[in-house]
C-alpha cells in the first residue's frame, strides 16, 4: 500500500552536468573548481587594479581595495565556474535544453570532491566540511591559550594574537551556523519525513559549495595582516583595517549565503515533500527544529549580508554609513550586526536540540514527553530570538528606556527553552535508559547547558551585564551554550547516524572514551573561566594580573587535554570508517524513525524504491500494540520488525 512513483526525481545527472559521468582530467571536481578560482582571483585583481590605478580607500594600508573585492568576485565566479555549478543556468540562458538527469549511480570517494545533487553525498561532504572548519579553528584557540599560559612572557605579538582571537572567532561562528544543518539537516530529513529528494537540489549543493571558499578566503587573512575587529566587525575600526579585513567580509558573507540557500532548501523539504500520512503531528522533533531553523535564517541573515555590504562600501567607495566623522554611525553596524548575531545564537541552540528530542527517546524507550510543547519551545524559541539583540548594546549608548524592555524579553527567551529542556528531562523520568555512546553525548548536553542557560539569566539582566561585559565571564557562558550543547550534540550525532551512512558501526569502548575525556576536560576548562571573569579579567588581552596566572595556566592545560580528546576521536572516527570497518546490524539502535527503514546502508540514491506511507508517530516505544512506522517495512526483505522496547 504504497505510492510507486516510476523513476527517482533527479539527484544527479548524466555526462557533462553536475553530478553525473564524463571524463577526462578536466572533469568538473574540486581540483578544476581551484584552477578556475584562481585565474579568477588574477584576473579580478588585474583588472580592478587597471580601472582603479593608484587608489587607495584605506590610508595607510597600501592596499587597493576595489581591486581585493574584485579579485574575490572573480575568484568565486572561477571556483564556481569550474566545480560545474553553472553548467545548468548557462545551458538555460543560451537555450540549450540540458540532458535529463538521473539517480546517482558514481561509487567511490572520488565523489564527495564534486558538485553532485544527491542530498546524502552533500551531507557527507558537509561533515567533513565541518569537521575540518572546527579543527582548524580549534588549533587557533590552542594559539590563544598558549600566549595565556604567562601574563609577561609572549609568544605573540599583539597584533598578531588580536588576528589570531578574530579569526578563531569568526571561523567557530561561521562554522557552528551550519553543523548541525549541513550534515544531518541535508543528509537525515528528507529520510526522515520519507521523500526520495530535497526540494531545491541545485540550491543544497550550492548551499554546500559556499564554505570550502569561504574558508580559504577567510584564513587567507592571516597572511595578510589579519583583521583586529573581532568576530563581531565593530566599526568604525573594521572601515580603517587594511585588506585582512576584506576576508571577513567576503568570508562570513559566503557562508550567509550558504545559510540562506540551505534553509530555503530545509524549509521548502518539510513544507512540501513530507510522504502521505506524514501530517504535522507526527513530523519528527528533529524536523520542527530545522523548520523553525530555516526560517530563522531565511529572516535573519540577509540582515548580515546587508551590514557587510555597507562595510564593503565604506571600504571601497567612501560612502562613510558607518563612520561618524563623515556623517555616517557606527551604532547602525551594531543594530544590523546584532539583529542577526542574536538570532544566531539560537541558529545553533535549536538544531542542537532538535539532535537531543530526536535520539533521546530510542535510548529512553519511551515516548517523547509532551511533543507539542516541544514543537511549540522551537517555534517560540525562534520568534523570540528577534526581540532580544539590543540586549548586546546596553553599554553601546542606547536609550537608558529600552533597557528594561530587552531585559525582559531576554529574561522571556527562557520560558520556550526551559520547555525544551523539560520535555527531554520528562522523557528520561522513569524511563529504561540505555548509555550508548550516542546517548552518554546527548545527556552531556543536558548537563553543560544548565551552567550556560542559568549564567544566561544572570548577564540579560542590565546590572550584572554592565559588570561581566566584555570580560571572561561572558565568554565561559557563550561557550557552555554553544560548544558545550551544540557541539556535543554534533559528536552524538555522529556515533548515532554513522552505520546508517557507512554501513559501519563505531566501537562503543572508544566513543565511550572519547565522551568521558572529552566532557571532563571541557568542563576543566571553561568552568573556571567563570571565576577569571569575575575577577576581573577582559577578553582579547594578552597581558593580565598576575594573581591570574595559576588560573589560566590551568585552563591553557586543560585546553590542549581537550584538543587532545578531539584529536583522539579524529584518528579513530578515521581508522574506523577506513581500516577495521565493523559492518553494522540493520537498525542497531532499534529506532523507529523512518530512515533506518531503507533498503541498504548506505542508502540508494532513490531513498525508497516506493514512496513509504506513514502509519504512526515515531515515538511510540513501549506500546506492544503501535502500528509499524510506514508499510515500507512490508515491502523491503530482511528487514528487521518496527522498534519496540
Amino acid at each position: 500500500m504504497a505510492i510507486d512513483y516510476s523513476k527517482a526525481t533527479g539527484t544527479g545527472s548524466s555526462s557533462g552536468a553536475p553530478g553525473g559521468g564524463g571524463g577526462g582530467l578536466l572533469r568538473p571536481s574540486i581540483i578544476t573548481g581551484i584552477i578556475g578560482g584562481v585565474i579568477g582571483w588574477l584576473l579580478g585583481h588585474w583588472i580592478g587594479n587597471s580601472f582603479t590605478q593608484g587608489y587607495q580607500q584605506v590610508q595607510g594600508s597600501g592596499s587597493n581595495d576595489i581591486a581585493e573585492f574584485m579579485g574575490y568576485i572573480f575568484m568565486i565566479i572561477g571556483w564556481f565556474a569550474g566545480l560545474g555549478a553553472l553548467n545548468y543556468p548557462i545551458q538555460k540562458l543560451f537555450g540549450v535544453e540540458p540532458e535529463a538527469e538521473e539517480p546517482v549511480t558514481e561509487k567511490g570517494w572520488t565523489k564527495y570532491f564534486r558538485y553532485t545533487l544527491d542530498h546524502k553525498t552533500v551531507g557527507v561532504q558537509y561533515l567533513f566540511g565541518m569537521l575540518v572548519y572546527f579543527f582548524t579553528a580549534g588549533l587557533l584557540a590552542l594559539a590563544i591559550r598558549t600566549e595565556l599560559l604567562s601574563p609577561t612572557y609572549h609568544i605573540w605579538s599583539p597584533d598578531t594574537y588580536i588576528e589570531i582571537v578574530g579569526e578563531h572567532g569568526t571561523m567557530m561562528m561561521m562554522m557552528m551556523t551550519s553543523v548541525v544543518l549541513g550534515p544531518f539537516g541535508n543528509y537525515v530529513v528528507p529520510l526522515m519525513i520519507g521523500s526520495k529528494r530535497v526540494a531545491f537540489p541545485r540550491l543544497e549543493a550550492l548551499s554546500f559549495w559556499f564554505t570550502p571558499i569561504s574558508y580559504f578566503i577567510l584564513l587567507s587573512g592571516l597572511w595578510q595582516g589579519g583583521f583586529q575587529s573581532g568576530w563581531t566587525g565593530y566599526a568604525p575600526l573594521s572601515v580603517q583595517q587594511g585588506v585582512g579585513q576584506d576576508t571577513y567580509i567576503l568570508g562570513f558573507g559566503l557562508q550567509g549565503l550558504s545559510m540562506v540557500c540551505a534553509s530555503t532548501n530545509m524549509v521548502a523539504t518539510i513544507i512540501n515533500y513530507r510522504a502521505p500520512g506524514m501530517s504535522w503531528s507526527r513530523l519528527p522533533v528533529m524536523g520542527w527544529s530545522m523548520l523553525s531553523l530555516g526560517f530563522t535564517m531565511i529572516l535573519s541573515i540577509p540582515v548580515l549580508i546587508d551590514g557587510l555590504y555597507v562595510l564593503a562600501l565604506d571600504r571601497t567607495a567612501q560612502t562613510s554609513l558607518l563612520y561618524s566623522g563623515h556623517g555616517g554611525s557606527s551604532f547602525l553596524w551594531e543594530n544590523l550586526f546584532w539583529f542577526f548575531g542574536h538570532p544566531e545564537v539560537y541558529l545553533l541552540a535549536i538544531p542542537g536540540f532538535g539532535l537531543v528530542a530526536e535520539i533521546i527517546p530510542v535510548f529512553a524507550r519511551k515516548p517523547i514527553f509532551a511533543y507539542k510543547t516541544s514543537a511549540a519551545g522551537f517555534i517560540g524559541l525562534a520568534i523570540l530570538s528577534f526581540f532580544v539583540w539590543q540586549h548586546h548594546l546596553f553599554q553601546s549608548g542606547m536609550n537608558p528606556d529600552m533597557r528594561p524592555l530587552f531585559m525582559l524579553t531576554t529574561e522571556l527567551i527562557s520560558i520556550p527553552t526551559g520547555f525544551i529542556y523539560l520535555v527531554g528531562m520528562g522523557t528520561l523520568w522513569r524511563a529504561r535508559i540505555r548509555l550508548t555512546t550516542p546517548m552518554l553525548f546527548m545527556l552531556g548536553v543536558y548537563f553543560n547547558f544548565l551552567f550556560g542557560g542559568l549564567t544566561g539569566v544572570y548577564v540579560s539582566d542590565v546590572p550584572i551585564n554592565v559588570t561581566v561585559h566584555g570580560s571572561f565571564f561572558v565568554m565561559a557562558h557563550f561557550h557552555y551554550t554553544i560548544m558545550g550543547g551544540v557541539i556535543f550534540a554534533f559528536f552524538g550525532a555522529i556515533y548515532y547516524w554513522t552505520p546508517l551512512v557507512t554501513g559501519y558501526q563505531l566501537s562503543e569502548k572508544l566513543g565511550k572514551i572519547h565522551f568521558w575525556t572529552m566532557i571532563l576536560f571541557f568542563n576543566s576548562t571553561f568552568l573556571p573561566l567563570f571565576a577569571v571573569g569575575l575577577l576581573g579579567m577582559p577578553r582579547r588581552v594578552f597581558e593580565y594580573a598576575h594573581r591570574l596566572q595559576f588560573l589560566n595556566q590551568w585552563v591553557s592545560v586543560s585546553a590542549y587535554l581537550l584538543g587532545a580528546s578531539l584529536l583522539f576521536f579524529a584518528i579513530t572516527f578515521v581508522w574506523q570508517l577506513a581500516v577495521t570497518r565493523k559492518p553494522t546490524v540493520r537498525n542497531p539502535w532499534g529506532s523507529r524513525s523512518l530512515e533506518w527503514y531503507v533498503e541498504s546502508y548506505p542508502p540508494p540514491a532513490y531513498n525508497f524504491k516506493r514512496v513509504p506511507v506513514v502509519l504512526s508517530w515515531p515515538y511510540e516505544y513501549g506500546d506492544a500494540n503501535a502500528l509499524p512506522i510506514a508499510d515500507i517495512v512490508n515491502e523491503t526483505k530482511d528487514l528487521d520488525p518496527v522498534g519496540r522496547a
